[in-house]
Formats: C-alpha cells, sequence, structure tokens
C-alpha cells in the first residue's frame, strides 16, 4: 500500500468512527420521530397531519408545475441525499473497510445474504397468487441506524468486534437492497431516458478517471442523472448509489509533506504577525487561506462528501422520513386481513432475519468458504441476526414503493413497526442474558 493509500484509509477511519457515532445516536432520533408520528396520526390533529404530505410543492410555468407532493420531496429527493451517503459508505467499506477482500467481506457478505433470502421467501409463501406478493423485498431489509443505536447501548456487554459485524452486515444489506429495489421495483422502462443517464454516467466515470477531485461537477451531474433514472423509470435513489461509486476516493495531495508545510507556514504566520495582535493582517490571512487550501487538498473527496452528509442524514432526513411514514391511525379501520401482509412481516423480521443469517454462515464456515471473526461466538452472531430484524427505515421505503393502495400500505406500516420493535426486545434481551452466561462461565 502507497503513502496516499495509507493517508486516504487513515481519513476514511475517522470518519467510520464519525459514522458510527452519528448513526447510533441518529437511531435515537429516528425512534422518537417515529413515535411522534403516531401520536399526531392518532390525535385531533391526525387529519392535518396526512393532509400535509400531499400538499404540492414547486413552481408554476403558466400551465405546466414542476415539483412534487411533500411527501414525494422526502421519500424521493430527500432519501436520494440518504442513498447517496449509503453509497459512499458501501465504497469506502469495499476498498479500504470491512469489505476489503475477499476474506473480510465474505463472512458478513454471507450472512446479509441469508438475512435477505430467508425473510423474503417467509414472505413470498405465505403471499404467492396474492396481490400482495410485490411485498417480498420488505423484510429483507435491515436498518443500520437502528440496529447500531441499540447494540451500542448494550455497550461492553456484547465485544466490538460483534458491532463491527453488525455494521459491515448492515453495510451489505444496504448494497442488497439496492439491488432489489433497482431489480424488482422498477416498471415501465423509457429507454431513451435511460441513454441519456448512461451518458452521464460515462461523463462522470471520465472526470473520475482524468483526476477531477473538486465535487462541484460531480454533483451537478448527480442532479442531471438523477431527473434523467427518474423519468427512465427507476426508482431515482439508484441515481445517488451511481453517483457515489463515480466519487473519486484519492485526495489531490499526499499528505507525507504535510505535517512539514504546515510547520513552516505557522512559523511564517508568527513572523509575520504585526505589532497589534487585536486583527490579523493581509499577509496572516493569506496564510490561513493557503492552509484551508493545502487541508482540503489532501483530503478525499468521498471522506469529504460522506462527513459533510452524516448529519444531515442522521439528524435530519432519516427523522424527517420516519416522521412522515410512519404515522398510521390505529383508531381507523384496518384490514389486518389482507392476504398474509401482516404476518409475511412480521415472521420475515422477527424469525427469517436470525434464521436465515446463522444458516447459511454455519453452512459456509463447514465448508471452508469463510469464518467466523476472532471473538465472536455462533450465539453473538443469533444475537446481531435478532437486530437485524430491525428493519424499520429500509423496509418503511420499500413498502412505499412495492404498494401502491393505502390499505395494504398500513398494514405494512403496522407489520414494520411490530415486527421492528419485537426484534429489538428479544434482541436486547438475548444478548443481555448471553452477556451473562458468558460472564459466568470466564
Amino acid at each position: 500500500m502507497n503513502n496516499l493509500e495509507k493517508s486516504a484509509q487513515i481519513g476514511l477511519k475517522n470518519v467510520f468512527l464519525n459514522f458510527i457515532k452519528s448513526e447510533s445516536f441518529g437511531g435515537i432520533f429516528l425512534f422518537i420521530s417515529a413515535v411522534l408520528a403516531m401520536i399526531v396520526a392518532n390525535s385531533p390533529l391526525s387529519t392535518y397531519y396526512f393532509e400535509f404530505w400531499h400538499i404540492d410543492f414547486g413552481f408554476k410555468f403558466g400551465e405546466h408545475f414542476v415539483g412534487f407532493s411533500i411527501h414525494h420531496w422526502i421519500n424521493d429527493v430527500l432519501m436520494a441525499l440518504f442513498f447517496l451517503m449509503v453509497g459512499l459508505e458501501i465504497k469506502r467499506e469495499v476498498l479500504f473497510g470491512e469489505l476489503a477482500g475477499f476474506k473480510k467481506a465474505a463472512f458478513p457478505a454471507i450472512a446479509a445474504l441469508g438475512g435477505m433470502i430467508v425473510p423474503g421467501l417467509i414472505y413470498y409463501l405465505l403471499n404467492a397468487q396474492t396481490p400482495s406478493y410485490h411485498g417480498f423485498g420488505i423484510p429483507m431489509a435491515t436498518d443500520i441506524a437502528f440496529a447500531l443505536g441499540v447494540i451500542m447501548l448494550l455497550g461492553k456487554k456484547v465485544p466490538m468486534a460483534l458491532k463491527v459485524f453488525l455494521v459491515t452486515l448492515a453495510v451489505a444489506d444496504d448494497l442488497g437492497a439496492i439491488v432489489v429495489i433497482a431489480f424488482f421495483y422498477t416498471s415501465g422502462l423509457q429507454l431513451s431516458w435511460l441513454f441519456g443517464a448512461g451518458v452521464i454516467v460515462a461523463i462522470l466515470i471520465t472526470l473520475n478517471k482524468i483526476g477531477v477531485k473538486s465535487l462541484i461537477p460531480y454533483l451537478i451531474l448527480g442532479i442531471f442523472l438523477w431527473f434523467s433514472i427518474h423519468n427512465s423509470g427507476i426508482h431515482a435513489t439508484i441515481a445517488a448509489v451511481i453517483l457515489a461509486f463515480c466519487i473519486p476516493i484519492k485526495p489531490k495531495k499526499q499528505s507525507k509533506n504535510f505535517s512539514i508545510f504546515i510547520k513552516n507556514l505557522t512559523q511564517h504566520f508568527q513572523l509575520k504577525a504585526s505589532k497589534n495582535h487585536h486583527y490579523l493582517n493581509e499577509d496572516q490571512i493569506n496564510i490561513l487561506y493557503s492552509i484551508k487550501d493545502e487541508t482540503n487538498a489532501i483530503q478525499s473527496p468521498l471522506g469529504r462528501l460522506e462527513h459533510l452528509l452524516q448529519p444531515w442524514s442522521a439528524y435530519f432526513i432519516m427523522p424527517l422520513f420516519a416522521f412522515a411514514n410512519a404515522g398510521v391511525n390505529i383508531g381507523g379501520e384496518i384490514h389486518f386481513n389482507i392476504d398474509h401482509i401482516l404476518l409475511g412481516i412480521i415472521l420475515g423480521l422477527v424469525v427469517g432475519k436470525p434464521v436465515g443469517i446463522v444458516l447459511i454462515t454455519f453452512i459456509c464456515e463447514k465448508s471452508g468458504i469463510a469464518s467466523r471473526p476472532n471473538g465472536i461466538s455462533w450465539g453473538h452472531i443469533f444475537g446481531a441476526g435478532m437486530l437485524a430484524g430491525i428493519g424499520f427505515t429500509m423496509s418503511m421505503f420499500v413498502s412505499n414503493l412495492a404498494f401502491s393502495h393505502p390499505e395494504s400500505m398500513e398494514v405494512s406500516k403496522v407489520a414494520i413497526l411490530l415486527g421492528s420493535s419485537i426484534s429489538g426486545i428479544i434482541g436486547v434481551i438475548y444478548l443481555t442474558l448471553l452477556s451473562k452466561v458468558k460472564t459466568k462461565e470466564n
């Protein structure tokens, strides 16, 4: 590994730690937003709550309106920024993180695959030959913020290796969810728009290859890519993931001489100090700008963008999405007997996730394909599988794509809330008891 890659890896390690911090605390905000949505949806304000999301917001040019409802702005536009961060996170992990190399990536990636296949099969088998079969992708998803937030609350009761495993599993799960959305929740392809999107992607790749490090041209082209994919029939959030994979990860300059450069500038800064220390002179201000430019030059463009998006995603976009989508009027008439949506989602999340994760990883380890990380028992893997059953945000997102009928969507939302809650509660209880048993054994 050369110095450039080492500096990028160190910088991205800090991004990863910040990611864990923001995601775990973001899980708390998600929970508060979901509870608040349920309270408002079942209060005297419920009518205003549901009507508000259908208000159109945009611009009108003559008889033509350009814009969306507030609900679509949140689910399609703001969530594109969330998926951009997810794409950056996946790229980082594949190149420098826990998914770098087959040996590192194999076990959590295989676990994620099992945690998607089994829940999807459970749902599909229960709803086969019904109009609701299309919701098989709902229990396949894992909410990384909620799952990570829960496992962080357990503190030292679980080994750090298990926390890393769950994060990596959730990242691989996100990639799987993106693939499922792209292939199974796309309809009516418009080839002309798809061709336009392909041209934009080619330009993005070219910019990366020729060494353009500024984020501005990538983000501008990303907006055009969003419009092209949105009109092509594929869900527009896929554009954000494609854009993320095109963002360069290597910084503009190497960092090996950075400390020397800063030391020299600092000394020069002191020499240029004026007799009146209450303000900076022009030379000092120019030195500060030089330090800023040099600092930006040694930072990874991918790391800078991910660092910028993390707080917006964790503390604004995701809580707003939860508040806009988690509200269900329990007092209203909900037909829980619509096919087997309720049972399929709950069983998929609560049973399918842990069973799928443990089963496929056990088979792979016994066959020599992959092995468990050091310090993690099969009991820990099963517990992580339970927490992976917290689908919430991603499951809600897929539910919006899978169902167009309001009644089916309401049932699925209730099922997601119940299934995610049950998974989180039994996961915490199980891992707490497992920790006590291991403590007694030692």
